[in-house]
This record gives C-alpha cells, structure tokens and sequence, in this order.
C-alpha cells in the first residue's frame, strides 16, 4: 500500500527527464560559447550582447555576457545586469581570477527545455551561470557555483503574465541538476536567490486544491486495496468449501464401498479394531473326545 501511494505521488511531482536535462545543459553550452564570441577586444564591466549571432535555429534566445574580476564582483557586485541585482560578497567556487557571468533569456523556448507539468510559465526563463574568464577561446566550460552570503541576488522580471483565476504565482529557481525550487513572489515581479540558475514565475494550483487531488489519489487507492482483499477473501473460502466438498464425497464413497470398522481408543490415539471374531476358541481341557464307530 505504501509504495502504491508513493508512485501515485510521484506521477503529481513535476519531474524532468533525463533527456531533458541533457539538452538543457547542451544549450547552457552552446550559449556559453556565443556568449564569449561576443567579447571581442574585452572590457571589464561592459556588457556584451550575444543575441545576434546566435544561430538561427535558436531565434528568439536572447544572450548577453559580463566580465569581471573575482575581487571587484566581491567588493562592488552589479547594481544592474539586465533583470539581475547582484549584491556585495558574491563569492564563486572554485576560485578563478576573472569571472564571466552569461545571462540567458529563454523566451518561447522556456517549456522546451524546462518542461513544468501542471504549471504555467508567466515570464520567460532567465539565467544567470558564472564561467572561468581567462580564456575566452574555450569551451565546453564547466560551470562555476556562485553563492551569495550577506544579500541574495535580486531578480525583477520586466514582463510577467496575471496568473489564471484560482492559481497563484510562484518563484521557481532550476538548479544545475533540473531540479526545481519554489518560493514566493515579492512585488509582483521579483524573486530572489543565493545562487546560479535559471529563474521564471509560473502559475500553480492552490494549495488547498492540490491537497484535495492527493488524497483523491490516496482514497481511490484504499478502496480499491479494499476491494481486492475482499474478492481475494471470497476466492479463497470458495476454494477451501470446494476442497472440502471433494474430501466428503471421496469418504462417502470410501464407506459404500467397504465394511465400516469399529474405532477404539489406544492411548490418545484412535485406531479401527474388529467387533467379532469368525471363530470362537476352544481351550484344550474343554475338547471331548468322541469315539469314532466303525462298521464291520
């Protein structure tokens, strides 16, 4: 019962395959690369936009790219990158001398390559990764984990969707592995974070009414463990009446068919013994002796 209601409560939980993330992070590369392509002769602290040269099959994904120094992103952050606030004390890990912060905005692509089952996009998907900036020939760059300590970074969406009647809207944050975080909308617009990812704002049924789904599930799923136990039961005493049936037919043919014996008691134990015996004996002393008469 336990792990019927637990694979019915993993079908209601948003997932995302592993094919998907696959191509998440085949895009997160692809854009990485234009993105430093953009960069040509590189200035600190100028925003370089990527947009343009992306290729055609992935029109509509807007692309932008910013370096900085490790030491200058720490004491200063980025009072403004596009939809992105970046406080003071945003440290990345593992250490590197220059940092290169590639934004992402998805736009239509967004419930291509981050599918939500049940919820509904209001603003496009952003992103914001951090990459090793000293080389900005390379590719295929891992990913640096960028954690803010004293003020988490501020993301205020330009264009957000009202969400349907009855749903409200939530925060949602992609981590590098798909999973998805929730939390709540401030202002209307914003969100925030303490770390890299991909953010949007989507609608999702009330709490109350999820609620009421999950234990429809788990309702359903007790009456029908009921249902099968009973017609279990009743398969089971059929089968024993009718295995019982068949022993007393074979002892009432058994009974026809020969003499019934008398049961005795020997010890605890029942044992058939006979009532009569065919021949009575004669003790020795009682023979007579009769003459036996010859005829001459």
């Amino acid at each position: 019962m336990v792990l019927l209601y637990l694979f019915l409560l993993l079908l209601l939980l948003p997932c995302v395959t592993p094919e998907r993330r696959s191509q998440a992070n085949s895009l997160d590369a692809i854009l990485q690369e234009y993105a430093y392509r953009a960069m040509v002769k590189p200035k600190t602290g100028t925003i370089y936009n990527a947009t343009e040269i992306v290729p055609k099959n992935l029109s509509g994904i807007r692309v932008g790219a910013l370096r900085l120094r490790s030491g200058s992103m720490r004491r200063k952050g980025v009072p403004m990158y596009n939809e992105f606030q970046i406080p003071k004390w945003v440290v990345e890990r593992p250490y590197v001398k220059r940092v290169v912060l590639v934004y992402q905005n998805l736009g239509n692509w967004s419930t291509t390559f981050y599918p939500l089952p049940n919820y509904t996009y209001l603003a496009p998907l952003l992103g914001l990764l951090a990459y090793n900036g000293s080389n900005l020939s390379a590719t295929n760059l891992p990913t640096l984990h960028v954690n803010a300590s004293a003020h988490p970074i501020i993301v205020k969406f330009h264009f957000v969707n009202s969400p349907p009647p009855g749903t409200v809207a939530k925060c949602v944050r992609f981590d590098l592995q798909g999973s998805s975080i929730f939390t709540n909308v401030t202002s209307g617009n914003t969100c925030s974070t303490f770390t890299h990812g991909h953010f949007s704002i989507v609608a999702t049924l009330e709490e109350s009414k999820s609620n009421n789904r999950v234990w429809v599930v788990i309702l359903g799923s007790v009456l029908g463990l009921i249902v099968f136990l009973v017609l279990l039961s009743l398969l089971l005493l059929c089968l024993l009446k009718y295995k019982e049936n068949k022993n007393m037919q074979a002892m009432e043919m058994a009974a026809e068919a020969g003499e019934a014996l008398y049961m005795t008691s020997v010890g605890e134990a029942k044992a058939p013994a006979a009532t009569l015996t065919r021949t009575h004996p004669t003790l020795e002393h009682e023979y007579v002796y009769a003459p036996s008469h010859t005829i001459l």
